[in-house]
């Protein structure tokens, strides 16, 4: 049972990442990696949202589902678009008509990386930039420190904002001073990227509860772009062998901003901005 977070969590708080997979008899999924989608369905995640006071919620397309939406969107609509947000994974021939129709569904990104099963690749970013601009959708990118220096300043010149997962899924210990996060740095300054501080479980030495070789990463992204930086959980934590405390990620908000004043911000303010909720 999740256990309620140490701070008050201010209302209108976002999870800006979790994955949500609907009922197999109505939405025929797809092995990833030879792995099978496991049963984490939305009331699940609802459960899990409400114990740690949050209001509002941001649905990434699973790989499993491949390019089709349809799980997610019936998850948007579930929750209502008043508390819900989708980021879409799609063809690159997508047509314009099936974009629109996401957009009314609730989506306000498309996802790409190389490390995503299923994802659209970096040859596609500027092209389908340019097709999502007027809906003033973004790019949701998952990197590596390998593809990141490579591929900042070409995002950087995108027509649209970029949101980084996952701290840029940068290794805690490759420090301050490596290229990705120097890459990732640049363009930040170039006042169009958002990052995710979210699964820091996912490449963490030190472990929970409070992911400490994360701690100057984050402080320092903070530091750079309060206002860009976001949060999540990343339920239901797929691909690990230990399921984190989605309470104890809450929690690194306590270690990794100094004030409710920055936490209200990262929490409610940047997601109410970039994924367009209304401003209660």
């Amino acid at each position: 049972m999740t256990r309620p977070p140490k701070f008050d969590v201010p209302p209108g708080a976002c999870d800006s990442h979790i994955h949500v997979y609907g009922d197999k008899s109505r939405f025929p999924s797809m092995p990833v990696n030879g792995r099978e989608m496991e049963d984490h369905y939305l009331d699940d995640y609802i459960a899990v949202r409400d114990a740690l006071g949050l209001s509002r919620t941001v649905i990434i397309q699973t790989p499993h589902y491949g390019n089709d939406n349809a799980s997610m969107l019936d998850s948007l609509a579930a929750l209502g678009l008043d508390k819900a947000r989708g980021i879409a994974v799609t063809a690159p021939d997508i047509s314009d008509a099936e974009l629109e129709s996401l957009h009314a569904g609730g989506v306000r990104g498309v996802r790409f990386g190389i490390e995503l099963a299923r994802g659209m690749r970096p040859e596609h970013l500027e092209t389908f930039a340019a097709r999502i601009a007027s809906f003033g959708w973004h790019v949701q990118y998952r990197s590596t420190d390998e593809d990141l220096p490579e591929l900042a300043d070409r995002m950087g010149r995108l027509p649209v904002d970029v949101v980084v997962d996952h701290i840029g899924s940068i290794r805690p210990e490759l420090g301050l001073d490596h290229p990705s996060f120097t890459a990732l740095k640049g363009l930040i300054d170039r006042g169009r990227c958002w990052v995710k501080l979210s699964a820091a479980y996912q490449l963490s030495k030190t472990g929970a509860p409070s992911y400490s070789d994360y701690r100057a990463m984050a402080r320092a992204l903070v530091a750079m772009a309060p206002e860009r930086m976001l949060w999540g959980t990343n339920w239901p934590h797929p691909k690990v062998d230990f399921m984190p405390d989605d309470t104890d990620l809450l929690e690194t908000m306590l270690d990794w901003t100094d004030d409710a004043a920055t936490r209200k911000q990262i929490l409610v303010d940047n997601p109410t901005k970039l994924y367009g909720f209304a401003n209660d």
